[in-house]
């Protein structure tokens, strides 16, 4: 058996696994808040002592009817302000979450994202484990804290966390994602911005299929079933132009959730990835937003 014939029947173990993305011990230990934000030991350790402490910027409302759990975009530099600024004004908390290897997380030596998301694949499958582990606590904690009412959005490859989130936290009522998809190795095989990651990747000697499987245990598809449970509402926003999520990834994710039974909301605009964020896009797609959180089931 080769190298990547092992790592791919340990990940098939992953995936097998309902436990994987369950952290063992206590709800909320160690979870300190304190002028407006929020932090922890995380519950899996790295080699990198920054990335070992769990950050999220939480912005109250003065309410406890609704809060929204926020995971951003890879590489962000910074958070959403103005975003969380429109959401409290209208009674919703926010809580911002920073993704393993981002912001307070990103190590003094390397200060880049791309530790996240890289040729290693054992690390990237490790950071999004992270990644759900830590905000599993958060949205447990909340949830303790008295808020009546658990959202959810990802972005891009927040998408990715905040997926495995909704689909092993039942209190989540509704999880928004935008230009995100549900494989992670179709994603960095296709996409614009993630093309040195594909070539670290094939000079292994690793193709597509391969890397398929060895990723198979953050592939959000196969939560499609615990996506489409009843009592979820979900959204998704696309870019039809998209070259870093393709339309095609999107859509077949969005697919599968349908096919489980759900019948999510979906925006579709005429921009890409990053165009989103502009003039008029980012208009269409918070107001979008908005009403979907406002919006009774």
């Amino acid at each position: 058996m080769t190298e990547i014939e092992e790592f791919c029947a340990l990940a098939q173990q992953a995936v097998n696994d309902p436990d994987f993305f369950t952290e063992p011990g206590g709800p909320h230990v160690g979870l300190e808040e304190k002028d407006g934000w929020i932090r922890f030991p995380s519950g899996i350790p790295t080699e990198t002592e920054e990335n070992n402490t769990a950050w999220a910027r939480i912005t109250r409302s003065g309410s406890r009817d609704h809060v929204l759990v926020a995971f951003h975009h890879w590489g962000a530099e910074q958070r959403y302000t103005k975003f969380a600024k429109h959401l409290v004004k209208r009674g919703i908390t926010v809580v911002e979450v920073a993704l393993p290897y981002h912001f307070e997380r990103s190590p003094t030596w390397h200060p880049h994202a791309d530790m996240f998301v890289s040729p290693n694949l054992g690390r990237t499958i490790r950071s999004i484990r992270q990644g759900v582990w830590d905000g599993r606590r958060i949205i447990r904690w909340l949830e303790d804290e008295g808020y009546e009412k658990i959202s959810v959005l990802g972005i891009s490859l927040g998408g990715w966390v905040a997926g495995f989130l909704t689909a092993y936290e039942p209190v989540v009522r509704k999880a928004a994602f935008f230009v995100t998809a549900g494989s992670a190795a179709d994603v960095v095989w296709t996409g614009r911005t993630s093309q040195t990651i594909r070539e670290g990747i094939e000079a292994g000697g690793i193709g597509l299929n391969e890397l398929r499987r060895a990723w198979e245990p953050i592939n959000v598809e196969t939560c499609a079933a615990k996506l489409a449970r009843p009592d979820l509402d979900i959204h998704f926003v696309l870019g039809t132009r998209d070259k870093v999520v393709l339309q095609e990834l999107t859509e077949r994710y969005i697919g599968k959730i349908k096919g489980a039974g759900a019948n999510p909301s979906v925006m579709r605009l005429n921009c890409g990835h990053a165009s989103l964020s502009r003039v008029p896009y980012s208009i269409l797609s918070g107001v979008g937003f908005l009403r979907f959180l406002q919006r009774e089931r």
